[in-house]
């Protein structure tokens, strides 16, 4: 049965893509509460219209999961990882960067 909850295994697949942007930028995005999503839409677009149907579903659970559960998993990927991309998104001070951002996707969708 598929889950309805994003696991750190989940978040790990996606690596690759939180590191496109250096961790000490990312930092400072977050501390501002910058719009990610809109600064990136002409990426974003053409990505989401091409998701396989087992991405569409991950985002579909991404969206809506609770940020604190997101923050949660991202803090297990970093431990897991290191990578302080996941440490910078699973700190509760970003709580509301997170969640501002993953509304502007939804808007996207």
């Amino acid at each position: 049965m598929m889950s309805d909850k994003i696991t750190c295994d989940d978040v790990m697949k996606f690596e690759h893509y939180t590191s496109k942007i250096p961790a000490f930028l990312l930092g400072r995005m977050a501390k501002r509460n910058s719009n990610l999503v809109g600064k990136f839409e002409s990426q974003i677009r053409p990505r989401l219209a091409n998701l396989d149907s087992e991405h569409k579903r991950l985002l579909d659970i991404v969206l809506n999961s609770d940020v604190s559960d997101l923050q949660s998993v991202m803090g297990e990927a970093f431990e897991k990882t290191g990578t302080k991309q996941f440490k910078i998104l699973a700190d509760p001070k970003n709580a509301g960067f997170v969640e501002s951002n993953l509304d502007e996707l939804r808007k996207m969708l």
